[in-house]
């Protein structure tokens, strides 16, 4: 009498489900992760108030390819631009001075601006044109 089963159980493990599951579980995180880098990407619909906003008035240098200051419409030499811009920002709670450098000037011109903004703890901008 020979009473052994029909069914073999086998003692082998395939891996080749689990290698599927990993691969999945990767691609997910390279994307949720490049999605979370990217903020710009975000597309915001602010909440609306009835609140009054403070108008910030912003003092726009411009520095020509002349190597001329101006300070929004005013020329002023380089010597008289700290004192000038300390007289108009003095009475700012958050004074921002929008720096527009013409395509060509000398980058020391510019620096040196921005060391102004810089010893008297003014924020600075610099205006760019798009592409």
């Amino acid at each position: 009498m020979n009473l052994r089963g029909r069914n073999k159980v086998s003692a082998e493990f395939n891996m080749s489900s689990m290698t599927d599951i990993v691969f999945l579980l990767l691609i997910f995180f390279m994307i949720a992760s490049t999605t979370i880098v990217s903020t710009n990407a975000l597309d915001l619909v602010l909440p609306k108030s009835s609140g009054k906003s403070e108008e910030v008035k912003n003092v726009s240098v411009s520095i020509n390819k002349s190597l001329e200051y101006f300070i929004d419409k005013d020329k002023f030499a380089e010597n008289t631009l700290e004192a000038k811009l300390k007289t108009m920002l003095s009475k700012q709670e958050d004074p921002t001075i929008l720096l527009h450098v013409e395509e060509g000037v000398p980058i020391e011109r510019a620096v040196s601006v921005m060391d102004i903004a810089y010893r008297n703890k003014f924020k600075i901008v610099l205006a760019v044109d798009s592409k």
